[in-house]
């Protein structure tokens, strides 16, 4: 269940920048000499950082100490060919103007997003970024999250800040990046105007839900996930913007215990099923959601008897970004609204 971390692939794929890297001083030495001489892994990372010189701005840009989740790094003050590898949290960037040049396609297809990052002309990455790629771009700066694979190939390119997934509210996470990418007035104002969304919103929701009780169930190939108050799909908003109420076991395994969600069986789903729930198929794997809809139990549910069930975009929905959050916002307030 946890988001973020990237496969294995890419430490393979910055290897071969390694090995290519390698070849390509060899042959260079060959050129210039009459025997061949072997390449020393010292000569090996002069040539990746060589190879990275070479695609990095040329201007010397002035560098400030970053405290990131993985400790401090030098990063330039003011970031001009931002590279994401997070996904997750490309949005933030969209949301401060902040100069992006690639990201993962799971960013680039995210609805909320897809059209700025379009028309702003950012590379999709893939799932898997190609060394290639990474240098081609110019970046000088690197968003990952922390325990990616590479971390030090990465750095012999750019500065990398490593992010560790859900250890800070979004709230937070828009401050700290507005102050990597010195756009702290752009982030301030973006949280001003949506305090102003919520607490124009909150008390038409709160007298609209009253009592009742809400769940975000994800169906999948061994049963029902249970999403709380921070792995996306509404919840920022549901639980903790509008601060309404899970059903008990859902508030103790998903929220209280901190995790952000819980696996159930379909035997339990009534304990976990609110007055209302918010749904989608789940995106990890190719399990057909009809299973559970169709189910008996599921039909027996209260909030499907009374048509208060909600469907969320499975590929855009499981994001939390501000943009996204802004697009959920509408969704979500206009179906709490209108589950009377």
């Amino acid at each position: 269940m946890r988001k973020g971390k990237t496969s294995i692939w890419l430490m393979m794929a910055l290897a071969i920048l390694l090995i290519l890297s390698a070849c390509g001083q060899s042959v260079a030495t060959n050129a210039s000499t009459d025997e061949g001489t072997n390449v020393t892994a010292e000569s090996e990372t002069k040539t990746v950082q060589d190879t990275a010189s070479a695609g990095s701005p040329s201007t010397e840009a002035e560098l400030v100490t970053f405290q990131s989740d993985a400790g401090e790094v030098q990063v330039p003050k003011d970031p001009k060919r931002i590279v994401d590898l997070t996904a997750f949290t490309t949005g933030y960037f969209v949301a401060l103007d902040a100069p992006i040049v690639g990201a993962l396609t799971g960013a680039m297809n995210n609805k909320y997003i897809k059209d700025q990052l379009t028309a702003a002309g950012v590379t999709d990455l893939g799932e898997v970024p190609t060394p290639e790629q990474l240098v081609s771009l110019k970046p000088d700066l690197f968003i990952a999250y922390t325990g990616t694979e590479g971390i030090d190939q990465l750095s012999l390119i750019a500065p990398v800040v490593q992010i560790e997934y859900g250890k800070r509210p979004f709230r937070e996470l828009l401050l700290e990046l507005g102050k990597l990418t010195n756009r702290e007035d752009e982030a301030q104002a973006w949280l001003t105007n949506w305090e102003k969304q919520i607490n124009d919103l909150k008390p038409k929701v709160e007298n609209a839900v009253g009592d009742r009780t809400v769940s975000i169930l994800n169906p999948y190939e061994k049963g029902l996930y249970v999403f709380g108050h921070n792995y996306g799909r509404g919840g920022e908003i549901i639980y903790g913007e509008f601060g309404l109420k899970a059903p008990t076991k859902a508030q103790a395994e998903a929220i209280d215990s901190g995790t952000g969600w819980a696996s159930i069986s379909m035997e339990v789903l009534p304990d976990y099923a609110g007055d209302i729930i918010f749904t989608s198929s789940w995106s990890g794997d190719t399990n057909d959601a009809s299973k559970v809809y169709e189910h008996s139990l599921w039909k027996s549910l209260p909030a499907v008897k009374a048509n208060h069930v909600f469907q969320l975009d499975p590929t855009s929905d499981t994001y939390n970004d501000p943009v996204t959050l802004e697009g959920q916002l509408k969704f979500i307030s206009d179906s709490l609204l209108s589950a009377k």
